[in-house]
């Protein structure tokens, strides 16, 4: 037989049986947009994290003091001074891979105008620390290198602050605040950014010299951490490399002694999450996967019994001349036609599913070309190894006993 007659024949049964065939389509339909939204979902998560980390500065680079062994007792890093001032000068002065560096210092506190007051955090640093963060000034200006040495009481505020403080709408520009006591002068106000990836309020901040923050709110001399941005995002890793080699210098660390400190990039950061959400797409996708196993079997049986009540039409064609090749052709086109029609309406669903998650739910999705693809090559293979047995077994009927067949 050719080709086009044994998908005449395989179409015709299929539409002889509409009911049966779209419930043994089921599991295939349902696997298929399972897979497709579940991959849709961790895309769209991963696409979400990078976009969110990278709006924090996809070249921000972190140096953080290490944890330490103390008397046998391991020390927390927010209690080790391993990173001073002389450090910053090294690095600010010695690294060429970077182009921004801020000291770094922070405490909590009430941020107090008037009768108004608001819980918040203080960070201190210098004027790079709005390039590093990819900040912009909604009103006003950033402090200058002179304001810092003088360790002038200056600060800028977020939304968040001065909505709390500031409740009558009035203009914060010039306006005096105070900060665990402290006096100080607001000179610019924060653009809005929200909430990042982690879910803290990147505008319920003040922000002021670190000399400042240093001298009059912590008492300390030395820093909580360093922050830096590298010339480009492709030579964070070896700023990563030349920031450590430095420290290590400046710290006169044997070649043997573990590093007293921290540092890493935002592509790090970026990378672990995506391979955390990878893990729990793959996990998504495994489950989803199961109904396409299902949907398999479904095709299995629902062909075994395809072959059975038409016995005596596999008898029938193979007395008039039909081979069994032409047979076993016959039912595996059948089977792989239910697989991809429920392949393509899986497909459908996938996407109407995809489209109602972002608009109604909120949450990111991103349908790649790769997810629809493979399920289309799943419902291939699907329709071929289940359909073959069946599709076998029919063929090697005998045409007599085929004929005799009730």
């Amino acid at each position: 037989m050719r080709l086009l007659n044994l998908l005449k024949i395989a179409f015709k049964a299929i539409v002889l049986n509409k009911t049966r065939t779209l419930l043994t389509m089921l599991g295939i339909i349902i696997g298929v947009a399972s897979v497709i939204t579940m991959l849709a979902i961790g895309e769209g998560s991963k696409e979400s994290i990078r976009t969110s980390i990278s709006a924090m500065g996809s070249n921000m680079i972190t140096i953080r003091p290490g944890s330490d062994v103390r008397g046998g007792v391991k020390q927390a890093r927010s209690a080790m001074e391993t990173l001073k001032l002389s450090d910053y000068f090294a690095i600010k002065e010695e690294a060429n891979l970077l182009t921004y560096i801020s000291p770094l210092v922070n405490g909590g506190g009430q941020v107090i105008s008037g009768a108004n007051n608001w819980p918040s955090t203080i960070y201190g640093v210098n004027p790079d620390y709005l390039k590093i963060k990819v900040v912009d000034l909604q009103s006003g200006s950033m402090f200058t290198d002179t304001e810092v040495k003088t360790a002038a009481k200056v600060a800028l505020i977020g939304q968040t602050v001065v909505d709390n403080v500031f409740p009558d709408g009035a203009e914060p520009v010039g306006k005096m605040i105070r900060f665990n006591n402290i006096p100080f002068k607001v000179i610019g106000v924060l653009e809005e950014k929200g909430e990042n990836t982690f879910g803290q309020d990147q505008d319920d901040v003040v922000i002021a010299p670190y000399t400042t923050v240093q001298k009059r709110i912590l008492a300390i001399t030395h820093l909580e951490s360093i922050m830096a941005s590298a010339i480009s995002e492709d030579e964070a890793p070896e700023a990563v490399t030349q920031v450590s080699e430095i420290l290590r210098t400046q710290h006169e660390l044997r070649e043997t002694d573990e590093d007293d400190f921290n540092v890493r990039s935002m592509e790090e950061l970026i990378s672990t999450f995506s391979s955390t959400s990878e893990m729990l797409t793959l996990l998504l996708v495994a489950v989803a996967g199961i109904s396409l196993l299902i949907g398999g079997i479904g095709i299995m049986n629902i062909m075994y019994v395809s072959v059975k009540e038409r016995t005596k039409e596999i008898g029938l064609r193979m007395a008039v001349g039909a081979k069994g090749a032409d047979i076993l052709m016959q039912f595996l086109i059948e089977a792989i036609l239910i697989s991809i029609t429920g392949g393509l309406l899986g497909v459908l669903l996938g996407l109407t599913a995809t489209v109602f998650i972002e608009k109604f739910l909120n949450w990111p999705t991103s349908v790649a070309l790769y997810s629809i693809i493979i399920s289309f090559v799943v419902c291939a293979v699907t329709g071929i190894f289940f359909g073959w047995y069946p599709a076998r077994k029919a063929s090697a009927l005998d045409p007599i006993t085929a004929l005799r067949y009730e």
